[in-house]
């Protein structure tokens, strides 16, 4: 088996997300490509995050019908911190995993917990990134395949700053994503304690 791991907040899950997905899934010749949204990821301590019941249902509807693309829960039932390795271990051994990550991140992955582990498990694959160049993910990630792809400059921090001032950003998320978010308003100013915080120790998905 030949797993792509897709990890990341996905608040929302958007464009570039999927683009990414599928690029990695075709190009790297992968059985399945698991989108694993994060549950305490120490990186992203810098603001609120939404419940984990949104960021996962959101998912499912951007990713259903799609051949290849699997919801995977396993970090959002963990408990703590969320580290990339514990993550890669409750794999079996016998199965080829590949990190797929955008060029910010695999940038930074030096600074990842047990990063060496990491890089030692997985094959990593590079989504090409605007404002990150190429130049500095390889030193970073030493023989990671970069993805030949469309540099989407997308990001869900746009995206809720979008939907909070309720700006037009339909189009940059699939369809029923969109009808998700302004339903349940998740991007609305909200009062205090209707969000949960992130933690304070981990790396940046992508």
């Amino acid at each position: 088996m030949r797993t792509g791991i897709l990890g990341g907040t996905f608040d929302p899950i958007h464009l570039a997300h999927l683009h990414a997905g599928e690029t990695a899934l075709h190009q790297a010749g992968l059985d399945r490509v698991l989108f694993v949204p994060a549950g305490d990821p120490w990186q992203k301590d810098d603001r609120d995050l939404s419940p984990a019941i949104h960021r996962v249902e959101m998912l499912r509807l951007a990713i259903t019908g799609v051949v290849g693309f699997e919801v995977d829960e396993r970090e959002v039932q963990r408990t703590g911190p969320t580290y990339t390795i514990d993550t890669l271990a409750s794999f079996p051994d016998t199965e080829d995993l590949f990190l797929i990550l955008g060029a910010d991140a695999a940038a930074r992955m030096p600074t990842w917990h047990r990063s060496e582990e990491v890089l030692a498990r997985s094959q990593v694959l590079v989504a090409p990134r605007p404002g990150t160049s190429l130049e500095e993910v390889r030193p970073a990630v030493p023989g990671a395949l970069i993805l030949d792809m469309a540099a989407l400059d997308v990001s869900a921090t746009a995206i809720r700053a979008l939907a909070r001032n309720e700006a037009p950003y339909r189009f940059l998320v699939p369809p029923r994503v969109y009808e998700y978010i302004q339903s349940n308003r998740l991007y609305a100013e909200t009062p205090e304690g209707d969000r949960v915080v992130a933690s304070t120790d981990q790396e940046d998905p992508p």
